[in-house]
């Protein structure tokens, strides 16, 4: 029988179970302003979901052989394909969502209303029938089997190993988001394990991370991960989440047993857990880790509307590599470098979304842009608001900055020519890395990170972003009520904490000192909105100048037709200002290091 659930009945037993939830300190990551949703369907029973990284979730379900994809935007639940045989989980990478069939023994990925095999296991074993599995940042896949007590690994040309081969009964399993820690769930015993990975499909010894908490039932079963490595596991009752070091911070208690979790949503915070009777969504205080973009052609949208985020074999890509931790928290850039290019000059590239959300890889096609032109281009992820307030953002970009700087010689870069380049707020982040490297309030506590290493940068450009935090639009939002995004990236108001929202405010900091900024903007977009800055630079006696694109709206840098044109005026602009390290030596006297 189908598992057929009104929402009327379903929120009213999720308000009662909401009165359940263990109470945990301010740390969790579970955001209890929004209670956990159910979503509307018939399930025989469902299993692991994949996101996409755009806008949709794709669920399988596992006993009827149908496989759905829910758009949360419209609440819309579609059947994508049935009959399509007994999928136990489903992972989205690189353009392709990738299916662990059971009934078939394979693995297979699902694209244009079709199967692809990817990996048959019965020619190995008759026996060997695939459980969960997980993708790493070059495509290789990791897959539980669960009798057989063993993860396998496939790797993207198809070679089979065994990458563990003594846990009690794998199921679920996550990898880190930088790549470099495996985790399985132990069924029966209900414990996580985590493994180093020495490389692709090899991993060290195991070492017990966590076991569920006491309760009745069997079963550790799926798992997922955030961006700060919090680790989450279904069980019988809930998911159970530990912070990295297996510190218990948090339970979800779920109406019925949960199977597997996922985040999802076009901001990554919502948790979507498949459960017995049904599918839920509980809204997270982090994001997860979004899928990485295509690797080639054939996984892109037909649209042509986004240009293109496939890295072309003219670069070396270093993908997740982590440049700074502040306690537990890694966090990560992206970086490309042109081959057989030595001591290029690097360009930090900041993603935007209102301090609240948003991921490096989202400006992927703009760092290809800038590495193919002969820089090397370092995509970040910062801490977002939600997560960590106003100044652990900037924080993270200048410990970019100075573990590039740091770690030249070994990536091959000029530590006296490094640039950035961000949109929107990235784009503000931009400008107060400009303005504020003289500020020890905003460069991060000392003894973390490259503390001895320079903090500044040589050249910046901002893809309107606002400079002004203290006054102008920003604060006017501030003030009007509800919550806007530099209240809750602050965590006050503009009128409650004047003094931090002046240490946010890139124009308060603009002196002489101030590297070059050249703004860009769409004509749809403010153009007017950073003219105070661009006057108070050149009253500085700092080089400045805008670029308008004619019927350009907020984020055209990121779109055709601007997308080309955008990209080789700022190629031009670093050109102009870090070709020729020898003009800016007077400029280097007045770095200074972190403090």
């Amino acid at each position: 029988m189908p598992c057929r659930f009104k929402l009327s009945l379903t929120f009213a037993l999720v308000a009662c179970l909401s009165l359940c939830q263990p109470v945990f300190a301010d740390n969790s990551p579970v955001d209890r302003e929004h209670p956990l949703k159910s979503i509307e369907g018939e399930f025989q029973l469902a299993d692991g979901a994949a996101w996409d990284g755009r806008w949709a979730l794709y669920i399988p379900d596992v006993r009827g052989q149908v496989l759905y994809r829910y758009v949360p935007k419209t609440g819309k639940l579609q059947v994508v394909q049935k009959e399509i045989g007994r999928i136990s989980a489903t992972f989205f990478q690189h353009g392709r969502l990738y299916l662990s069939d059971n009934g078939q023994q394979s693995i297979s990925c699902f694209q244009n209303g079709k199967k692809k095999p990817v990996f048959d296991f019965s020619k190995l074993d008759p026996k060997l029938k695939p459980n969960d599995l997980v993708l790493d940042n070059a495509g290789g896949i990791y897959v539980t089997f669960t009798p057989q007590n063993q993860v396998h690994y496939i790797s993207p040309t198809g070679q089979h190993s065994i990458a563990i081969s003594n846990i009690r009964t794998p199921n679920g399993i996550t990898l880190s988001p930088d790549g470099r820690t495996l985790y399985v769930s132990s069924f029966v015993p209900k414990e996580i394990w985590s493994y180093e990975v020495l490389g692709a499909g090899k991993t060290g010894p195991g070492k017990k991370f966590a076991t569920l908490p006491e309760s009745e039932g069997r079963g550790a079963d799926g798992m997922a991960i955030d961006r700060a490595e919090n680790v989450y596991c279904t069980g019988p009752t809930g998911v159970t989440i530990w912070s990295p070091s297996g510190k218990l911070l948090d339970r979800i208690v779920t109406p019925s047993k949960p199977i597997n979790c996922i985040f999802g949503d076009s901001d990554a915070r919502t948790l979507y857990i498949s459960c017995f009777d049904g599918v839920y969504a509980q809204r997270m205080k982090i994001s997860g880790k979004a899928p990485h973009p295509p690797i080639d052609s054939n996984t892109l949208n037909p649209d042509g509307a986004r240009p293109s985020p496939v890295i072309p074999n003219s670069l070396k890509a270093e993908l997740d590599l982590p440049y700074a931790k502040f306690g537990s928290r890694k966090v990560l850039l992206d970086l490309l470098i042109p081959r057989g290019k030595k001591n290029c000059p690097v360009i930090l590239v900041v993603h935007g979304g209102g301090w609240l959300q948003g991921d490096k890889s989202k400006f992927r096609p703009l760092a290809i842009a800038i590495a193919k032109a002969g820089y090397a281009a370092a995509a970040i992820e910062y801490r977002l608001g939600d997560e960590a307030k106003f100044p652990a953002g900037i924080e993270d970009c200048f410990a970019a900055v100075r573990f590039l700087r740091a770690n030249a010689e070994k990536f091959g870069i000029d530590p006296n020519r490094i640039g950035a380049v961000g949109g929107s707020a990235g784009g503000h982040l931009v400008g107060l890395m400009a303005a504020g490297a003289q500020n020890p309030k905003l460069l991060g506590p000392a003894g973390e990170n490259h503390p001895d290493v320079s903090s500044a940068i040589d050249a910046a450009v901002v893809l309107a972003g606002p400079l002004q935090i203290a006054s102008g639009s920003v604060a006017e939002r501030s003030r009007s009520g509800g919550r806007s995004n530099a209240n809750r990236w602050i965590g006050q108001t503009v009128d409650q904490a004047r003094s931090t929202y002046l240490l946010a405010d890139a124009y308060e900091q603009i002196s002489e000192k101030t590297p070059p900024i050249l703004f860009m903007t769409g004509e749809l977009d403010q153009p007017e909105r950073n003219a105070p800055s661009r006057k108070k630079l050149k009253a500085a006696g700092v080089w400045t100048d805008v670029r308008v694109y004619k019927d350009g709206k907020h984020g055209c840098w990121n779109q055709n037709p601007w997308f080309e044109k955008m990209a080789k005026e700022m190629v031009l602009f670093f050109d102009e200002q870090l070709a020729a390290p020898a003009a800016k030596k007077g400029r280097r006297g007045n770095r200074v290091k972190n403090r």
